[in-house]
């Protein structure tokens, strides 16, 4: 009987074999190298900025870099923030370092320096901390829900068909009010 060959170490990447993935894992090295390449070591800063601050200054504040000292000893967080609301958070800088402090396990801030920038004016200094509320759309029509209601008929499981209505509803609203700008 022969001896078996070890497995050989082939140049090709590895196949992913469960289908589809999380956008999360896809990008996760694309946004830790981005990360690094500001200063953010730990990239739970950037992504999970709310959580760590908290929703007020959240919605006040953006991370913007990490600055590290020649001797190595304490970084420099920046802030970047509406000239407005700077004079409050200036109060609360030993809060927000602490809380910072405490997603990196130890003490890595020893300064947050805080950037105030203008809603409007030059590209660089816009400022939109949060995002757009997402415009409410007109309930559908009867007929057009009775048209949805009629395309997911067949179906025996409940649920099911109430999210094929669902996806319905949504396809004829869309191409109605398509049709609409085609005619206007």
């Amino acid at each position: 009987m022969a001896p078996k060959k070890p497995p050989q170490i082939s140049d090709t990447p590895d196949r992913r074999m469960r289908g589809f993935e999380p956008a999360g894992r896809l990008l996760r090295e694309r946004i830790r190298v981005a990360g690094e390449s500001r200063g953010f070591a730990v990239s739970r800063l950037l992504t999970h900025w709310a959580e760590i601050v908290g929703e007020d200054i959240a919605a006040q504040t953006r991370p913007v870099k990490i600055g590290y000292a020649k001797g190595g000893f304490g970084a420099t967080l920046s802030l970047l923030t509406l000239g407005a609301s700077a004079p409050m958070l200036q109060m609360q800088l030993p809060q927000i370092r602490e809380k910072v402090n405490a997603c990196y396990g130890y003490n890595a801030i020893s300064r947050i320096v805080l950037t105030q920038t203008a809603p409007i004016g030059f590209a660089e200094g816009q400022a939109q901390f949060t995002p757009a509320p997402k415009a409410e759309k007109p309930p559908p029509s009867p007929e057009l829900r009775a048209r949805a209601h009629e395309t997911a008929e067949g179906f025996g499981d409940p649920t099911l068909r109430a999210a094929l209505e669902k996806l319905a509803q949504n396809v004829l609203s869309r191409s109605e009010s398509r049709a609409k700008l085609k005619k206007g």
